[in-house]
């Protein structure tokens, strides 16, 4: 006998086995035929299906040359043709997105309205006179802000914003260096919309050239650069443009990142000619600062009195009389072997330093305290090209100096406790050889490579205490 659920069971299996797939159904097939086919499709749809046919097939196509290649991924894009609608249609982009990221800045006269209500809604602090603000203050003076600018001074009143400041004991800041903050992010937006549209094929990076341009700009704005000749503007932008490469290409790659130059040191020194009283700047200051008219106008004199056959570049004998010959000769020497390209002139192949050149020299002497200036001198040091040196290099570097230092009638001294004075200060990981990256470490590098190629340098190391002694009154007075 059979029982009921033995029978429902075997009726659900036997239906199950007579109701056929849905896919395999006739009406089932001819539905999808008419809808694949784009049959009774309005225009619309049938062009949105022959685009999904396309891309599909591009992208088989590059699936399939992928598998040809091989698993190496491409890494590779080529830059469209000047003219191209590809590339008509990059520099429209890049136009729109740099004009709406304009529009989004604070001009002079939102500036000068925020520090207005500052002012009127900060607080005096008794004890030290400063104006001050606490967190209500704050949202107070954003909603204040925000009607009579506009919405895009918002995102100065964050809140990770407030407490990225020094709050006093009753958790207030001061009113300044946060006014200051915004002027600077304003500033350095601006400069980077700046760059961004010299950039001209929007990877990211300055050639010279364009570098260049970015200066020129920047020269009717800057107070101490507006009474430059005209004859002098293209020197003075070659000037210039060759320190952040400098500083900002130190694989000498030809193209400056342009995030690399926002962050650097040397657009800070040429914002300061921003300054416009001649009292503010003394004469030391403007001679120091590399972007300076008096600075420039310095070097390119400098060159010129070197340069005594006026052929464009200096030999090494006329690199030997810079600051009045006291660098030595290995040096002279060393400097052509590493940095001078070799280029013929006349029937002889020799090497001449060409204005480029010059600059990149000059640059590094003058900041030898700084990676990129010791690298520079490091490569001159390393005798050997081994990335390091050792008891010998360093006796072989500074004979030279102690040669020039008996000549200037100074006392006789030890080249054994010269180089033993110089391992004390740079305290090397490896006590056999002394590496760039210890120079770098002991924070003493620059004066290291003074004392091994210049005599003057070695003398200031010398008298480094009469020196700091004759310093003192002055600060006094």
């Amino acid at each position: 006998m059979y029982s009921g659920s033995s029978d429902g069971e075997s009726h659900e299996a036997a239906a199950q086995r007579k109701i056929p797939p849905v896919s395999s159904m006739l009406w089932v097939r001819n539905l999808r035929w008419y809808i694949g086919s784009g049959a009774g499709l309005g225009s619309e749809a049938l062009m949105e299906l022959e685009t999904k046919r396309i891309l599909l097939d591009i992208f088989k196509e590059k699936q399939q040359k992928s598998a040809e290649a091989g698993t190496i991924p491409s890494f590779y894009k080529k830059k469209p043709e000047e003219g191209s609608i590809s590339h008509r249609v990059q520099k429209l982009a890049k136009y729109r997105f740099l004009k709406k990221q304009s529009d989004l800045l604070l001009n002079a006269d939102d500036l000068d309205a925020m520090w207005v209500c500052l002012r009127e809604n900060c607080v005096i602090d008794d004890a030290t006179g400063a104006e001050k603000m606490n967190y209500e203050d704050f949202c107070h003076i954003a909603s204040v802000c925000t009607e009579q600018i506009g919405p895009k001074c918002r995102r100065f009143f964050s809140p990770s914003n407030f407490m990225k400041f020094e709050k006093d004991e009753s958790g207030r800041i001061a009113i300044l260096p946060f006014y200051l903050y915004v002027m600077r992010t304003v500033s350095l937006t601006q400069a980077r919309i700046d760059m961004s549209e010299l950039d001209e094929d929007s990877d990211g990076f300055l050639q010279p050239h364009e570098m260049e341009a970015y200066i020129r700009g920047l020269i009717p704005n800057l107070a101490q650069l507006r009474d430059m000749p005209a004859a002098f503007v293209q020197m003075y932008c070659r000037i210039a443009a060759h320190k952040f490469s400098f500083f900002c290409d130190p694989h000498r790659r030809g193209k400056a990142c342009i995030k690399k130059v926002l962050l650097s040191n040397c657009l800070q020194e040429l914002m300061e000619l921003h300054q416009e009283s001649e009292e503010e700047v003394t004469d030391t200051e403007q001679a120091e600062n590399w972007f300076s008219l008096t600075s420039a106008q310095r070097i390119c004199d400098m060159f010129l009195a070197l340069d005594k056959d006026m052929n464009g570049t200096l030999s090494k004998q006329e690199l030997k009389e810079y600051a009045d010959g006291t660098l030595t000769e290995i040096f002279i020497e060393r400097v052509f072997d590493e940095h001078v390209r070799r280029c013929k002139i006349g029937a002889g192949n020799n090497r001449e330093m060409d204005f480029d050149s010059f600059l990149d020299f000059v640059l590094a002497l003058e900041n030898k305290d700084t990676p990129e200036g010791l690298t520079y001198l490091f490569r001159c040091l390393d005798l050997n090209g081994r990335g390091f040196l050792t008891t010998a290099d360093i006796h072989s570097l500074f004979r030279d100096v102690h040669q020039k230092w008996i000549e200037g009638g100074n006392y006789e001294l030890c080249i054994e406790d010269v180089r033993d004075e110089i391992w004390d200060m740079v305290k090397p990981a490896d006590p056999l050889r002394i590496t760039l990256a210890d120079l770098l470490a002991c924070k003493q590098g620059g004066t290291v490579a003074s004392m091994l190629i210049d005599v003057r340098g070695f003398w200031a190391h010398d008298n480094r205490e009469n020196l700091l002694q004759e310093e003192e009154p002055e600060e006094e007075s």
